[in-house]
């Protein structure tokens, strides 16, 4: 076993690859419609080329899997839906082909790009996630909370050995998506950059791989349990928006030179918090737009232009930024803080998770 397993004993989950006929799977039947978990069947036996089946173990749970079943976005999701796309397990089939890229027993993740053609221009430079033909884990195809899924062989990633399966659940979304994110940030080791939401889910990561890139990180949060967690896991500086009366001129002050940060990583979603980072960004400073408010977001078009700011929407990772987001957590440069809960519990976790009550990520056990 590898020293660097940060689990006294590998899950023994992860070496049974005998399929049984049903499975757990929480499904919702209709946009808006409630969750439950039911026995559904596993396409074992149905497997087309290059696809992989994969006995999954975690799933992290994000809060798109529940703007996917509200309907809150302008492109529907599949009905019925298995949501997921944090998931985490073990290669238990392949379909023709599918050897080429995952092997039986192989740990992999699956993330939220299932699969895109890898023949266009957008797939040919790294950026799968806009190819027009894409899909989505847990949105346009069925995804991770079940505990068998079939997947794009060539779109699994591999899960290194120094990093147990639950703790890399919550990292093959949330933590690529902010990997990239502070790739987009372009910044330089040195350079100052404000992550808003710093003790959330996808704040308390980018804090970390911000940190593991040489920046200055400065966090953006409220309450002092998250204070306490943003300066742990990297800030050098820390502000409560809630307290601060004067937000753009304290992140100012904050700065190494007193004028401004050279990034802004919004990971929140909150339409004022990316009004603000605009007006406290240094000239030539970059705006990340990761979060996603209900509402749209105001520029001022003149100090947009005079500053020569730089607004960036960064989606999510490819398949290379996921490889070395993981690696880098199985280095122990990286680590996700979250609570595990039971497949069963979702409901409730969805529950939670609109009324504002889930704290850091959430990842589910498929067995319980």
């Amino acid at each position: 076993m590898p020293a660097a397993l940060s689990k006294a004993k590998v899950d023994a989950r992860e070496k049974e690859l005998k399929i049984p006929n049903e499975q757990k799977a929480a499904i919702c039947r209709e946009k808006g419609g409630k969750v439950t978990i039911e026995n559904a069947p596993i396409r074992s036996n149905e497997l087309k080329r290059g696809e992989a089946l994969v006995r999954l173990i975690y799933s992290g749970v994000c809060h798109t899997d529940l703007h996917a079943i509200l309907g809150d976005w302008p492109i529907d999701a599949k009905m019925p839906l298995i949501g997921g796309h944090e998931g985490a397990g073990v290669v238990v089939a392949l379909g023709e082909g599918a050897d080429e890229f995952v092997k039986k027993g192989d740990r992999v993740g699956i993330k939220w790009i299932a699969d895109s053609c890898l023949k266009c221009d957008f797939c040919r430079r790294g950026h799968e996630p806009n190819c027009p033909d894409a899909q989505c884990s847990g949105y346009t195809w069925d995804g991770t909370f079940q505990q068998y899924a079939v997947a794009s062989a060539r779109h699994l990633s591999h899960i290194p050995d120094g990093l147990d399966l639950e703790s890399a659940s919550p990292l093959l979304c949330a933590g690529v998506t902010v990997y990239r994110a502070v790739k987009e940030a372009k910044l330089l080791p040195g350079n100052d950059v404000v992550i808003i939401g710093s003790g959330g889910g996808l704040g308390h990561l980018a804090v970390q791989y911000a940190s593991n890139a040489g920046a200055r990180v400065i966090g953006i949060d409220t309450g002092s349990e998250k204070e306490k967690l943003s300066i742990q896991l990297g800030c050098e500086k820390f502000i409560d928006f809630q307290k601060e009366k004067d937000l753009v001129q304290a992140v100012k002050e904050a700065s190494s030179d007193g004028h401004g940060p050279h990034a802004a990583i919004v990971a929140a979603s909150s339409p004022k918090a990316y009004e603000q980072a605009l007006d406290y960004l240094r000239p030539r400073g970059t705006l990340v737009v990761v979060g996603l408010p209900v509402t749209d977001i105001k520029a001022n078009v003149f100090w947009t232009v005079f500053k020569s700011l730089n607004i960036v929407g960064s989606y999510v990772g490819n398949r290379q930024d996921a490889q070395e987001a993981l690696d880098i957590a199985a280095r122990g440069k990286v680590k996700a803080i979250y609570k595990t809960l039971g497949l069963s519990d979702l409901p409730q976790v969805y529950d939670d998770m609109h009324h504002g009550k889930i704290a850091g990520r959430i990842v589910l056990d498929l067995d319980k």
